[in-house]
């Protein structure tokens, strides 16, 4: 999404345009070391489809695709930076790059980041992201120092969001859980 990464001209890809819709991770527990605008979230596939193709039969494929995938468990250790960005790294990367490879194989037309950043960036959650080149370095030394203190940090992830850009904020649509669906219990009989 562009407020992960930070402004970019339209020739480039960007800004979101309404109707894009992302398949996100929430990650409530690092909301507080957030100073990017957004709740904190690691993408598993920005941009997916526009919203109008996402319909009844588009719900149930996606339903399936998570379903098929174990719940996980995010660790954060440690932050990284892509140019202008500060970012927590995700541990391991490999859940969430399974669910971006499932998903592009199934909609090939769906290409992480519009294709800016080759074959996409490697998970990461967006911690801060709005310095310049002559500012970043020293600005991100410094509120790494004061987050540090907060990690670790882990997250259980057994859903992924749907959400779309209406033009002036990201919604939430749909959450997809992780897993297959466990069956019921049998209810007890009283004897």
């Amino acid at each position: 999404m562009s407020a992960e990464t930070g402004a970019r001209p339209a020739e480039d890809g960007w800004p979101d345009i309404p109707g894009d819709t992302a398949l996100t991770i929430k990650v409530p527990e690092a909301d507080p070391l957030v100073r990017a605008g957004f709740p904190a979230h690691v993408t598993v596939l920005y941009p997916f489809v526009h919203e109008s193709r996402i319909d009844a039969a588009a719900h149930r494929e996606l339903a399936g695709l998570f379903a098929g995938h174990d719940a996980f468990t995010l660790a954060f250790e440690s932050f990284g930076r892509y140019p202008g960005v500060l970012y927590l790294d995700p541990w391991p990367h490999d859940p969430v790059v399974a669910l971006t490879k499932d998903l592009t194989r199934r909609w090939p037309e769906a290409v992480p980041y519009r294709g800016i950043f080759g074959a996409g960036l490697a998970p990461h959650l967006t911690v801060a992201n709005g310095e310049g080149p002559a500012t970043q370095e020293a600005a991100y030394d410094r509120l790494q120092a004061e987050l540090a203190p907060a990690l670790p940090l882990s997250c259980a992830v057994d859903a992924v969001h749907l959400i779309t850009w209406d033009g002036r904020r990201w919604q939430d649509r749909e959450e997809y859980r992780l897993g297959a669906p466990r069956p019921a219990a049998p209810p007890y009989r009283v004897v």
